[in-house]
């Protein structure tokens, strides 16, 4: 995998996944404390530690699978 994003891109990348997997951690934290209860907040909280752990890996290797399959990105 090589480098296809600037650093203004892997800057936006690495904050975004940072504060998506902060905001999943906290709705899966909730959700475990029976503080909200709805199935729909569990799957919430799943898709947003992973995407946050992917953005993070994209992020810190400067690879962006969207840019790899051809899509052209602002950022």
């Amino acid at each position: 995998m090589e480098c296809n994003i600037d650093a203004r891109g892997k800057a936006v990348r690495l904050i975004g996944g940072i504060l998506s997997l902060i905001a999943g951690i906290i709705i899966g934290i909730l959700y475990g404390m029976e503080i909200i209860n709805s199935s729909f907040w569990y799957t919430s909280s799943l898709f947003l530690i992973f995407g946050g752990c992917f953005g993070i890996f994209e992020g810190k290797s400067g690879w962006c699978v969207a840019r790899a399959i051809g899509i052209k990105t602002p950022l």
